[in-house]
């Protein structure tokens, strides 16, 4: 369903097809985190797996051009480690295909088969704007367009010359890709949407959607494919 095609200085390829709406082979790869699944000097995890779109950091967030749009290259170095995209082990226990959003880690996990998942850094809403469940992502655009709704706009009236919508590019506040999270098949008006502040990542400062960097939203949508099951919590 969801497709993109990329050009950046190392060309990545994705496996194919939230803020309110206002808002593999397997090697040593020393590059990828472990976490604490060891005991003493012996391993207790298993093996973790290669994926290309998974690599140094340097690579996944140099700067690419995308749908005519040249995304900077984000200041790796600057962001904790614990929100740069890595493979871990899968701490969900859900379905491989389906996304997990960690609100008090404030990490969101795509789960892979073999008891993996790709986890990324991510930012949530503010105190009382957050949505939680289980839902799916109905359906996934690129470079979407942003409609802040009439709250917001009465909260900040400098918004009201985008109340028909500011056109995707590098400074909307949906970034380069939006997946959009619908239940029962109605919108709940929450989105995982990347963004331009990578700096707001792992923060609550969102109007309630989950924000992700742009590089890591492009990877993400690569790997979406139909309704893709999304749980919140």
């Amino acid at each position: 369903m969801l497709a993109s095609s990329l050009t950046r200085r190392t060309v990545l390829t994705g496996f194919g097809a939230a803020a309110l709406s206002a808002c593999s082979q397997t090697a040593d790869m020393p590059a990828l985190e472990l976490d604490n699944f060891t005991t003493g000097t012996v391993p207790t995890r298993p093996q973790i797996g290669i994926d290309n779109h998974v690599t140094s950091p340097d690579v996944m967030y140099a700067s690419l051009t995308d749908e005519g749009f040249v995304l900077p290259a984000i200041p790796y170095d600057k962001v904790p480690r614990e929100y740069r995209r890595q493979i871990v082990v899968d701490p969900t226990g859900e379905q491989p295909g389906t996304i997990v959003v960690n609100l008090a880690e404030r990490h969101l996990y795509y789960v892979l088969p073999g008891g993996e998942a790709i986890r990324y850094g991510v930012g949530i809403g503010r105190d009382g704007f957050r949505w939680s469940g289980r839902a799916n992502i109905q359906y996934g655009k690129k470079w979407p367009t942003w409609r802040p709704p009439a709250e917001m706009i009465a909260r900040k009236p400098e918004l009201e010359k985008w109340r028909n919508g500011q056109p995707g590019g590098l400074d909307n506040p949906l970034g380069a890709r939006a997946l959009y999270i619908y239940k029962d098949n109605v919108d709940t008006g929450y989105r995982v949407h990347g963004s331009p502040e990578w700096w707001s990542i792992g923060q609550a400062m969102s109007s309630g959607c989950v924000r992700m960097m742009n590089q890591d939203v492009i990877d993400l949508y690569n790997r979406v494919n139909g309704r893709t099951p999304v749980v919140v919590g």
